[in-house]
């Protein structure tokens, strides 16, 4: 079966003209369905005042879509980003950062760049220096698969883009544009590449990546240049795109050239486009943020043995996972740890059976070392929190059951993530969802449906309160806790009558039961789940 493309939409300049950008982008939405991602390149702020800024920033207003956006390019709007390492701005609009990578869950893979060049180091706060780039550039290449990326996000155009394609009206791309922005595009080979600041549009026609009769074929890549919003000419800055990652892909469907493919228009361009290779990165630094990269093969990278750096004569130890600052009740190094229920234990996480369980089989997936939530996970936990997810999924689909997942990241101190069973027979996985969504309403708790290829990574940042729920069918609903939120909440929802019918079972405290009871029951389960068990495959 064919992988179904992300809709996805690129915009220039915003200017602070918010109302003007998300009004358009509703319209667009009405009329042709809705999109995954909204990715801003350019001044995202302007000179003008900050009113219109202040509604979304409060939540007055909310973007209508997740929405990215690069940082500062002048001094005068550096101070709304806080973070270097990028951060939630407004709901559903967040600062990627100043370099890195994204990573979506669909393996969809972006490199940003904010900021103008600068040669000088360190550079300004709203700049990237040949040291930024250079760092990119060996974060990504340096692996022996690496092939391009999917998208590449900067703000300034690449200098020469012009060479060998159509014009580029009155832009002077001999003149204008960033040399580095043209030695990373060189090297990392997106697909795409958006960028903006000239004030105009520009479609490049597409160009190779490879030699003809020299080197194998390889994609081609698309520079598109887009407009700010709301220019009085016209001119298009919004542009809409449908992208399959290029790692689902077919190698022999990727390289497919279009019949108006052009030479590399950098390949010529002499020193200058090749500047940013004389700096090597420094060896400590990383630009891999694992709050938006979800990156499989760099979270195997980084794994904990030390391995990848064999030749290194300062092997790294092995990585101690996190410790909490004080007692805590599921560490399992802890004393605290009710070892008895532990049912299943893997490299990085553990199964255990729930205190006062709304079902003999209601576990849960908990990080061995300490996090606090789903998104402060090192990558190689949340890869094998997705195994355990997707072996639970298996095995109580064995049984005649869907697995429910939710997690509340409020007023505890270690993630939780819950996992109950629910008989097919009970009830179809549309009513589970409107049970949860009544029941929020009810309760006057907004609960959002996430795009179905969207991460809880993208949406929260570490720190931030949060009550989500997964259905057997990878759709999930989520709820910024703002003030205050009713700790049994997902407990009460299941446990309705028109769920699991046990309603005298919505707080945990009411089901306790005998230590003996729940080795008995702990016994059992590990039992039954041993066929599934994939920590036994090594």
């Amino acid at each position: 079966m064919a992988q179904k493309p992300l809709r996805l939409l690129a915009c220039g300049d915003v200017e602070g003209k918010f109302d003007a950008l998300f009004n358009r982008v509703q319209a667009i939405q009405k009329k042709s369905g809705d999109f995954d991602l909204l990715l801003c390149v350019g001044n995202f702020f302007g000179s003008t005042p900050e009113a219109e800024w202040e509604q979304y920033k409060t939540g007055i207003k909310k973007a209508p879509i997740q929405t990215y956006v690069l940082g500062a390019n002048n001094q005068e709007t550096i101070h709304f980003f806080q973070n270097a390492d990028g951060c939630e701005l407004a709901e559903n609009i967040t600062y990627l950062g100043r370099k890195g990578i994204f990573t979506g869950s669909s393996g969809l893979q972006i490199v940003y760049l904010s900021g103008t060049e600068s040669l000088n180091e360190p550079a300004p706060g709203y700049s990237f220096s040949p040291k930024d780039v250079s760092s990119l550039r060996t974060m990504l290449c340096s692996a022996s698969q690496f092939k391009g990326v999917d998208i590449l996000l900067t703000s300034p155009w690449p200098k020469h883009v012009g060479n060998f394609g159509n014009s580029s009206g009155e832009v002077d791309t001999k003149k204008c544009g960033s040399a580095l922005v043209s030695s990373l595009a060189t090297d990392l080979k997106p697909r795409y590449h958006f960028a903006a600041l000239e004030k105009t549009y520009y479609e490049r026609l597409p160009y190779r990546n490879h030699i003809v009769l020299q080197e194998n074929a390889q994609h081609a890549t698309r520079f598109i240049a887009l407009a700010n919003v709301g220019n009085p000419e016209k001119k298009k800055y919004l542009y809409a795109f449908s992208i399959v990652p290029m790692k689902l892909m077919d190698a022999a469907e990727l390289v497919k050239q279009p019949p108006d493919v052009t030479e590399n228009p950098y390949r010529k361009s002499g020193k200058e486009a090749s500047i940013g290779k004389q700096i090597s990165a420094p060896e400590e630094e990383s630009i891999c943020q694992f709050f938006f990269d979800l990156n499989e093969k760099q979270g195997r990278k980084r794994s904990s043995t030390g391995r990848d750096n064999k030749s290194s004569p300062h092997p790294k130890q092995p990585r101690r996972p996190p410790q909490p600052p004080g007692p805590c009740w599921f560490c399992l190094a802890s004393p605290e740890v009710e070892k008895h229920l532990v049912v299943n234990i893997g490299t990085h996480c553990y199964l255990a059976l729930a205190k006062g369980g709304l079902c003999d089989d209601h576990v849960l997936i908990l990080p061995i070392g300490h996090y606090q939530s789903v998104v402060e996970l090192s990558a190689e936990v949340v890869e094998e929190v997705e195994k355990y997810k997707t072996t639970l999924k298996r095995f109580f689909r064995s049984r005649g059951k869907r697995c429910i997942l939710f997690e509340r990241n409020y007023k505890s101190q270690h993630l939780q993530l819950q996992v109950i069973p629910v008989p097919l027979g009970h009830c179809t996985t549309g009513d589970i969802k409107d049970a949860f969504i009544t029941q929020a309403q009810e309760q006057q708790i907004e609960l959002l449906e996430i795009p179905e290829l969207s991460d809880i990574k993208q949406i929260a940042q570490p720190g931030t309160a949060y009550f989500y729920v997964e259905l057997d069918t990878g759709e999930k609903l989520f709820h910024r806790i703002k003030k205050n939120f009713p700790l049994q909440f997902g407990r009460e929802v299941l446990a309705s009558e028109g769920i699991l019918n046990i309603p005298d079972k919505s707080d945990w405290r009411q089901c306790q039961i005998s230590k003996e009871e729940e080795e008995t029951l702990a016994l059992r389960f590990r039992k039954d789940f041993e066929p599934f068990d994939f920590t036994l495959d090594d």
